[in-house]
């Protein structure tokens, strides 16, 4: 990795890692508080701490990509990203609201995979929306994302799910949940930081040949 790319993966991880982590706080102590509330109760809140956590987490990809890409609007970005993460949380809670449990096996496992897909996609397409005005190629930033959310939720499961236990003390639950998300928000922004680098590089290394291209006579 060259120089002023491992200054890019560098700053992107320590902000995104910052921004996820913090933003992930919300979530996880709303979560916590109303674990057993009812839906009515639980959703509206939890919906609410996603979008929290989407406006921390693009806030803080917005402003290492004020450098890396020059006049993307950082504020689409942050609302691109804070609508993508509602829209995760209300798919990842779908399955406990809605009686996905009483469907039969046969509906449950195409419909989780649906689900499973949408929730990992989500913010990558949201993101691709506005990052696709500035960067050619940009669509790759999906798959990039998908990769890093799938690797961050892997990494956030294993370790909070065999900590949590039920009847311990709340402060435990919350203090779980926020060290797993910390781990996780560094997972998330470790490989989108490398996604990133490939593709302003990919991007920056086709335009001199695109140029030379453009200047042959006959053209």
């Amino acid at each position: 990795m060259k120089r002023h790319h491992r200054g890019l993966w560098r700053s992107w991880v320590v902000w995104v890692t910052l921004g996820e982590a913090l933003g992930f706080c919300a979530p996880a102590l709303v979560g916590a508080a109303t674990a057993s509330e009812p839906a009515a109760v639980s959703v509206p809140g939890l919906l609410a701490a996603g979008a929290i956590e989407g406006m921390a987490l693009g806030a803080a990809q917005a402003h290492v990509l004020r450098g890396a890409v020059p006049g993307l609007p950082g504020r689409q970005w942050i609302a691109a990203t804070a609508t993508a993460a509602v829209v995760a949380y209300a798919i990842g809670l779908a399955p406990s609201t809605v009686g996905f449990t009483a469907l039969p096996g046969w509906a449950q496992i195409p419909l989780g995979a649906a689900g499973g897909l949408g929730l990992l996609l989500s913010i990558g397409v949201a993101q691709w929306l506005v990052l696709r005005r500035f960067v050619p190629g940009a669509a790759h930033w999906i798959w990039i994302t998908a990769v890093a959310w799938l690797a961050g939720l892997a990494v956030f499961l294993t370790i909070a799910t065999p900590l949590w236990h039920e009847g311990q003390a709340l402060s435990v639950t919350i203090l779980v949940g926020i060290a797993a998300g910390l781990i996780m928000a560094a997972t998330v922004a470790a490989v989108t930081g490398r996604g990133l680098v490939w593709l302003l590089g990919r991007h920056r290394t086709a335009d001199p040949a695109r140029a030379q291209m453009q200047a042959r006579p006959g053209r």
